[in-house]
């Protein structure tokens, strides 16, 4: 044991993908491309929301701390940040959820229970929340010994930097089930708990418009949830590091890469108010350059 303690690693190296030969540079040009058609779409939402008053709604405010969420999904190599970011995220979609709810449920007293001030709260509080969550498994994580350095992932996840350890790592990986779990779950319920409401709402609409209306400025916020829930529940809830590492990465590649680039496809390309207030935007600056 004495030897072991001795061998500790401080630092890490990101082994990243094993692709070799021609795979190499296509899964580079790939990766990058997303990268960067990922970082422009979120941009480009917040730019837009902030610049056009026809989307100075709190749906669409929701949408921009989305996408900021998103922009930082790009960066985040540790795995303390990583986690807390998707914790953040988890929440704000529960947030949404909560703001459909309160629209088409409650749609006379919705600006007034959704004011300006309430929007950045709840926001905040899902930056507070998310940042808190992921506190467990990171510093449970953060005190493992590890004997090796090489972590053979893209950024310093769970299961991976558990594989280094010199110990036995299957009581940490109960309590990351279960504290993320917990925290997902709960959310989780509480998102369906409000559509169950949006739903039987909806149903009750007199006329078929209103109801495919209402059904509509739901349905992206109910695929961005299902995407983002199947990856983070196959890759988190259980037992971090019983899957192959293969494996790992893949479904990591979901929640990591292709749901921020999804998601102003998603929620904006998609839609009408968007594309008219881009519209608007470029008017404007082309008619400032005259």
């Amino acid at each position: 044991m004495d030897h072991v303690n001795r061998n500790w690693t401080q630092s890490f190296i990101l082994a990243g993908f094993t692709t070799t030969g021609t795979l190499q540079p296509l899964a580079f040009l790939g990766t990058l491309c997303i990268y960067l058609l990922t970082l422009a779409g979120n941009i480009l939402v917040i730019v837009l929301v902030q610049l056009d008053s026809g989307l100075f709604m709190p749906m669409y405010f929701f949408i921009s701390v989305l996408s900021f969420v998103d922009v930082w999904y790009l960066y985040a190599l540790f795995s303390y940040v990583f986690h807390s970011l998707g914790m953040t995220e988890c929440y704000l979609l529960g947030v949404m959820a909560l703001d459909r709810y309160l629209a088409i449920c409650h749609p006379l007293h919705y600006h007034a229970l959704m004011s300006r001030q309430v929007q950045l709260r709840l926001a905040g509080a899902t930056w507070v929340a998310g940042f808190s969550a992921a506190l467990v498994p990171a510093t449970l994580t953060a005190t493992l010994p590890f004997c090796l350095k090489e972590v053979a992932h893209y950024f310093c996840d769970l299961a991976p930097l558990m594989r280094l350890a010199c110990v036995d790592t299957s009581w940490h990986a109960r309590v990351h089930g279960t504290v993320i779990g917990v925290a997902t779950g709960c959310n989780f319920v509480l998102i369906l708990g409000l559509y169950g409401g949006i739903l039987n709402a909806v149903l009750k609409l007199p006329s078929a418009a209103s109801r495919a209306k209402a059904f509509s400025t739901c349905s992206s916020h109910m695929t961005v949830v299902a995407l983002f829930y199947a990856s983070a529940f196959t890759v988190y809830v259980g037992s971090p590091g019983s899957r192959p590492e293969s494996t790992d990465k893949l479904i990591a590649l979901v929640y990591a890469l292709v749901t921020p680039f999804l998601n102003p496809i998603i929620y904006s390309l998609r839609n009408k108010e968007v594309k008219k207030a881009l519209r608007r935007v470029m008017a404007r600056r082309g008619g400032s350059r005259l």
